[in-house]
């Protein structure tokens, strides 16, 4: 049974970039130890959702940020600390940006810059990221070599491992398999649903039956709002409330 205490509250947020409006007002509610999937059309608000989650739309200089969104109690809006913000809440990306470092140096960058240096403590570390990213036993006899080097599957769950070496109390994914094959998709898939049980997680989803296959509840958004937040059984069936949530998982639009 998932917690109905909100681990993430967000109110009235309202995103705009410049003139053009990406989040009208939206509101909604993440649980702790729960996957919210937030599916919806291209251009909907989704990973501005997420930037604002994670602090990152701070690098967008034309943006403008209204509302709040409270975790543990403050609204990350008004966080000085952006840094130690992002260490609690990581991010994700579409495609796997790796830094120019050997594997482990990967995994172990952000732990040394908050001063982890001992590699009796650093070792185990590493090693569980990579095995809860499930690409430990591919890489464990050639941890020296570049990330870069990996495929492009192996390097998306080196970027899971990464921003699971921040212990992180919210994993936030913006569309994590766009550009990786199916068979790693799944393998990832069965990760999140791990992990679920250690930290809450936030999925960006234009696959609308990944969101059906992993999210415990799933949010509809389109056009900048949210239509609909339900169970995801809810959402995929008849007892949607809003016809424009059924045409959508259905894929009559989008």
């Amino acid at each position: 049974m998932v917690n109905s205490q909100p681990k993430i509250q967000v109110s009235g947020l309202q995103v705009s970039y410049g003139k053009e409006p990406a989040l009208k007002g939206l509101s909604l509610d993440v649980r702790d130890n729960e996957i919210l999937g937030i599916i919806g059309p291209a251009q909907s608000g989704k990973t501005t959702l997420l930037k604002v989650i994670n602090r990152t739309i701070d690098y967008i200089s034309s943006a403008r940020v209204t509302g709040s969104v409270l975790f543990e109690g403050k609204n990350i809006l008004e966080t000085k600390d952006v840094h130690s913000l992002r260490r609690k809440i990581g991010m994700v990306s579409p495609l796997p940006v790796g830094l120019p470092l050997s594997i482990y140096d990967n995994v172990a960058f952000a732990p040394r810059a908050a001063g982890i240096r001992d590699r009796k403590k650093l070792d185990p570390l590493i090693e569980q990221c990579l095995q809860q990213a499930a690409l430990w036993d591919e890489v464990k006899d050639r941890l020296d070599t570049l990330g870069t080097k990996l495929s492009g599957g192996q390097q998306q769950r080196l970027t899971i491992a990464r921003a699971l070496s921040h212990e992180p109390d919210v994993l936030c994914l913006d569309e994590f398999s766009i550009a990786i094959d199916p068979v790693t998709t799944m393998r990832i898939e069965d990760v999140l649903k791990e992990l679920k049980s250690k930290m809450t997680i936030v999925l960006v989803t234009n696959l609308v039956q990944q969101a059906r296959r992993l999210a415990d509840r799933t949010a509809f958004v389109w056009n900048g709002e949210l239509i609909e937040l339900d169970d995801t059984e809810t959402i995929f069936s008849d007892a949607a409330k809003d016809q424009r949530t059924k045409d959508y998982v259905n894929g009559v639009f989008g």
